[in-house]
């Protein structure tokens, strides 16, 4: 009886894991895991120090892995232009490869600021033992000076970015983005001080997330009914032989576009961003700033060069007004902004605008384009937020603009590279913001978006006037007073804004070998 169902019952074929081609992800994975081991059984005052070798190690470790991947792409052997793995979930093609590379290097920069902000701690907890008052008291001050786990919940929040743009079908694509997301939600609020801010910001990012996935999730609902498939090329196949214009379709491409464009701060989506960026703790803001832009964008390019690459006449256009209004808006409301944080975050929104003109070109050129925008504004970003850490009040880091009075007078260098990173936001020649904005508003020119590029052109023009203001207070008013002070940075933030400035400035000057490996890498494009 046994042998005669053995032969009745169909055999079950074993899934074929490509482990050398995730070994990236998988190698994240595992330094997270083993920083929640870290966290559980480590005594509290060795926690610290084996974190950090961790995090640094594992996020080195995945870049040099991904690098190895790229060389040994099919690609370079007159193969065929990417593949796939994980029985066909994830997507391993040279245009995810530069995005995972890119978020890679600006979560190594990151996690410098993070540990340069737990180098504090002793610091801190002298400073509450010092605290007249009640040991409670004592207490509040210390708590949340020691959140050592950060650096598992960052590696976690890496590893979904890490998957997210590289996720060749939409369930994939949606434990990605919920693998990076719920550790962000936490990250924001463990700000030491200003918590009420800090949890408030978490609130709203929590909230707001939650909603923007259940958009995401009907998405894949009303696509997986148009194409009965979540494969993103099985998606594209049923649309390029559409003839009715299915109303599933064309919902499914709404709603999970309101789940992407959430993720990268655009408008009429953008409310959480300020509020977050405000609120949270300023490393964790540099690394949402930075790597979280990446891998959001890179899941743009890859859901719309994919599985909508032959829809470009029908989504274009929303996509256009979307780019107009977050440039513009972004732009306009940054001047009226009184706190760096949210200046910088209402610049975010802008910079995103911009990107999506690279989208909205539908072309190699433009993906090209964009990749290399991230990459740059990204290290220019985590420059500018880890110089914020350094800036210091009476209440902790000195947000307010007013505090920035005088910086000049006070830390000549600290106020001239944050002018640099500034006048790198704004798109002046020889930094890598003009090289930026050059390529993704020459794709658009090529791809018949001219008026958008002007637009773009009178955004940056008003973007550039809050800059311009911060560097006339920070180099032309008189310091207070009681002025905040420029803290004495470790190794840890020097080598951060360090690496920000040199790529900052290398891009601008020198932006042909970047360039050209992402024009390498677009040429094969997406592979579905």
């Amino acid at each position: 009886m046994t042998g005669t169902l053995a032969v009745l019952a169909p055999a079950i074929p074993a899934p074929r894991i490509e482990y050398a081609q995730l070994s990236p992800l998988l190698l994240v994975f595992g330094a997270a895991v083993a920083g929640v081991l870290v966290e559980a059984f480590a005594p509290r005052p060795l926690r610290r120090a084996l974190h950090l070798p961790v995090a640094f190690g594992g996020l080195a470790g995945a870049f040099a892995l991904t690098v190895a991947v790229a060389v040994a792409s099919p690609v370079f052997s007159g193969g065929r232009p990417g593949d796939i793995a994980a029985v066909g979930a994830v997507a391993v093609d040279l245009p995810t490869l530069f995005i995972q590379g890119t978020i890679e290097l600006l979560a190594l920069i990151s996690v410098l600021v993070i540990a340069e902000s737990s180098h504090e701690v002793s610091a801190f907890a002298a400073q509450a033992a010092a605290v007249p008052g009640s040991s409670a008291e004592r207490e509040s001050l210390a708590a949340g000076i020691s959140h050592t786990e950060v650096y598992p919940l960052t590696l976690f929040a890496v590893g979904g970015m890490l998957l997210f743009p590289a996720s060749n079908d939409l369930v994939t694509m949606f434990v990605a983005l919920e693998v990076l997301s719920l550790p962000l939600y936490l990250l924001s609020g463990l700000a030491r001080r200003r918590r009420l801010l800090s949890q408030e910001a978490a609130m709203k990012y929590f909230l707001l997330g939650a909603f923007s996935s259940a958009f995401f999730l009907f998405g894949i609902a009303m696509l997986y009914g148009f194409s009965g498939s979540v494969r993103l090329s099985a998606i594209a196949a049923a649309a390029s032989g559409n003839t009715s214009g299915g109303v599933l379709l064309y919902s499914g491409i709404a709603l999970l576009g309101v789940g992407l464009l959430f993720k990268i701060g655009a408008v009429p989506f953008q409310a959480w961003k300020p509020d977050v960026y405000q609120g949270a703790p300023t490393p964790v803001t540099a690394l949402m700033a930075s790597c979280t832009l990446a891998s959001a964008f890179g899941a743009v390019l890859r859901v719309f060069y994919v599985a909508f690459g032959q829809l470009t006449w029908d989504w274009r256009p929303a996509m256009w007004a979307v780019a107009i209004v977050t440039m513009l808006g972004g732009s306009i409301i940054a001047v009226t902004q009184t706190d760096v944080k949210r200046l910088l975050a209402y610049s975010s929104i802008a910079q995103a605008g911009y990107l999506l003109t690279g989208v909205v070109a539908a072309s190699p050129a433009g993906l090209a384009g964009t990749m290399f925008y991230l990459a740059a504004y990204g290290a220019t970003i985590v420059g500018a937020f880890a110089v914020v850490t350094l800036v210091q009040g009476h209440g902790g880091e000195a947000a307010h603009l007013s505090s920035w009075a005088g910086l000049g007078k006070r830390s000549p260098l600290v106020a001239g590279v944050f002018a640099f990173f500034l006048i790198a936001l704004a798109g002046i020649p020889l930094t890598s913001g003009f090289m930026g904005k050059f390529a993704v508003f020459q794709a658009a020119i090529s791809g018949g978006a001219t008026p958008l590029v002007i637009v773009g052109a009178i955004s940056s023009a008003i973007l550039a006037f809050p800059y311009v203001r911060v560097i006339v207070l920070m180099f032309f008013s008189e310091p207070p007073q009681d002025g905040p002070v420029v803290v004495r940075p470790s190794g840890f933030t020097t080598t951060a804004v360090s690496v920000g400035a040199l790529v900052t400035l290398v891009l601008g000057v020198v932006p042909e070998p970047l360039l050209r490996l992402a024009h390498d890498a677009a040429a094969r494009l997406f592979v579905g």
